[in-house]
């Protein structure tokens, strides 16, 4: 062995006493085995709330409610809220956006509201009262509209005098073009064009839906043929109009009280939660089934008769 290989053996075992005198191996040991544990990060409240949706949940097609008039009344918890200040507050800015837009050709478009000529048949009645229109398979209200306005639809305000944001004119008398023997039994002051929403002459006597002006706001007046909305579109399709509106406005009573409508099956429930297995002659107990349903439906030219309460008992809801 030579003297470098002798001075290195040495000095190796000298330094192994040293680290075995100090204990250093044993720290040494002691530090690699045993990490210290993870410290926890302090999370903030809202970064605790979810901020990703599932992918499933994502590829769903959400329901979006704001294509018809919703149901609404002086007691709901969204007025107590505040939420009907906030919803008026939108409305008024979308209002105010349309009002500086350049005007409308207003007498273009009064004219499109007159001119028009009958090309359909009137429809016909089936023994369950609900009415079919020739080429229109799936719109089957079960009301006409004198049915509705005698039985107090829109609490007689239907026809009051309406400014128009949008036309930025006032609408009134255009009750006149409905025929005349829809009115004669009617009081137009109390029942077309009273300038308040009287719930009394409803048939369920409550206070449901939007105003028209609302419903301008919300982009739901296609102002070049109905300026009122839905019932008035209503009134002149049953007299044989037919328009280049009428899909879109039967989509709407279709979403709403069609055979898969959204307030037509949430009043059927009601029925089944109640127990009501019979629709009166005049309605039902208002304290048994939801008036403002109701009475949403009744607005809708839909009301709940006998077959489809039965149907609904029989699991096909």
């Amino acid at each position: 062995m030579t003297d470098y290989e002798t001075r290195r053996l040495e000095n190796i075992k000298r330094n192994q006493a040293l680290i075995n005198e100090l204990g250093i191996e044993k720290v040494k040991q002691e530090t690699s085995t045993k990490r210290p544990p993870p410290k926890k990060r302090k999370l903030s409240p809202s970064s605790t709330r979810p901020t990703r949706v599932s992918a499933r949940i994502a590829s769903t097609d959400r329901p979006i409610y704001n294509d018809e008039p919703s149901i609404t009344h002086d007691t709901s918890k969204s007025a107590r809220r505040g939420g009907t200040k906030k919803a008026q507050s939108v409305i008024a800015d979308a209002v105010e956006t349309k009002a500086q837009s350049p005007p409308p050709d207003l007498e273009d478009i009064r004219r499109g509201w007159t001119s028009w000529e009958s090309v359909a048949p009137p429809p016909t009645r089936d023994g369950d009262g609900t009415f079919h229109f020739e080429g229109h398979p799936t719109f089957l209200p079960n009301k006409s509209p004198v049915e509705m306005l005698t039985e107090g639809a829109f609490g007689g305000s239907y026809y009051r005098p309406l400014y128009s944001k949008s036309l930025r004119t006032t609408i009134e008398d255009d009750w006149k073009e409905l025929p005349a023997d829809w009115l004669k039994d009617l009081s137009v002051e109390r029942y077309l064009t009273s300038p308040d929403y009287d719930p009394e002459i409803n048939k369920f006597r409550v206070k449901c839906g939007q105003s028209i002006e609302e419903w301008e706001a919300a982009g739901w007046i296609a102002h070049a043929y109905d300026v009122r909305g839905w019932f008035q579109w209503y009134t002149r399709f049953w007299q044989g109009r037919r328009c280049d509106d009428d899909d879109r406005q039967i989509g709407r009573w279709e979403r709403c009280v069609g055979e898969r409508g959204r307030w037509r099956r949430m009043l059927l429930k009601r029925y089944l939660q109640a127990g009501v297995k019979e629709v009166a002659d005049e309605g039902v107990d208002e304290e048994e089934v939801s008036p403002v349903m109701h009475q949403t439906c009744h607005q809708w030219a839909w009301e709940v008769r006998q077959p489809s309460l039965d149907e609904a008992w029989a699991g096909h809801l």
